[in-house]
């Protein structure tokens, strides 16, 4: 498939960052975009909300449908499935970007926090999934693309922030599971991860500041390599997980200069890779 041409995106966490920048790179295509979010007003210290992240789809080529969404309600979440569907006529790919982080010890982690990260990350996606399935089955290149990491099980990944490891782990293993589960029906379930930290209000707010975001790629690089994932052919690309890099080098792409926020500075590396 060269294009995303008319094809319909539910995505997760769109109002800014990743989600947003995955959504204006299909909608370069033509695509329809569901931006599915909780930021519907005006936030002191997050930029966008799911009516500027629309303005900036249709801009780009797109259409969009803002959605207020806490992806951990159920209800909240099948409304949206069902009015991306009705407004589209169905919807063919599916990016689980939604996650929360809170990157401390576990006599650190407070259980609000850690119930947070578990009702995002790891139930919200597999909620997300469970709703858009049927619709992704009648799709003709049907797609679920999670932003989380390799399943790589040791003990540097998990000892600095397990509630948090445990949480993104719960994303990657939905694609295990699912890319399985749903092999036969010919829907993809994939998963991608930058190799290094990525310029979003996440790293900005909670990860050093401007420092680290010097040393960081800007989310295109990941918008980029889903944007070659989510053109594969479904049936024969399933059960993998990415690192944008990788998926860019695979395309011959291996320049990435321009991805860079500070190209002089050394790139931090993120984390589970």
């Amino acid at each position: 498939m060269t294009s995303l041409k008319g094809k319909t995106l539910l995505i997760t966490g769109a109002s800014r960052g990743i989600g947003l920048a995955i959504g204006l790179r299909a909608a370069r295509d033509g695509a329809n975009i569901a931006i599915a979010a909780k930021t519907a007003e005006p936030h002191p210290k997050l930029q966008g909300t799911i009516h500027s992240a629309a303005e900036e789809i249709e801009a780009a080529g797109g259409k969009a449908l803002p959605l207020v969404v806490d992806i951990r309600s159920e209800e909240a979440v099948v409304k949206a499935v069902e009015k991306t569907a009705e407004t589209f006529g169905g919807i063919d790919i599916l990016i689980n970007n939604a996650s929360a982080i809170s990157l401390t010890g576990t006599l650190q982690t407070d259980m609000k926090r850690y119930d947070l990260m578990h009702q995002v990350n790891a139930r919200g996606t597999f909620l997300c999934s469970k709703t858009c399935i049927p619709h992704l089955k009648k799709a003709e290149n049907p797609h679920i693309l999670n932003l989380s990491p390799p399943l790589n099980m040791e003990e540097r990944w998990f000892a600095p922030h397990v509630a948090y490891s445990m949480a993104k782990y719960g994303m990657s293993l939905c694609v295990l599971g699912m890319a399985g589960e749903l092999r036969k029906d010919g829907v993809a379930v994939n998963a991608l991860w930058p190799r290094t930290t990525i310029a979003t209000a996440a790293i900005q707010n909670l990860l050093g500041g401007d420092e680290i975001m010097k040393r960081s790629r800007k989310p295109e690089i990941l918008a980029d390599a889903a944007h070659i994932i989510l053109r594969r052919k479904a049936r024969e690309c399933t059960g993998n997980f990415f690192i944008d890099d990788e998926v860019l080098a695979s395309e011959g792409i291996t320049d990435l200069t321009d991805y860079a926020v500070d190209p002089g500075q050394q790139l931090a590396p993120d984390f589970f890779v």
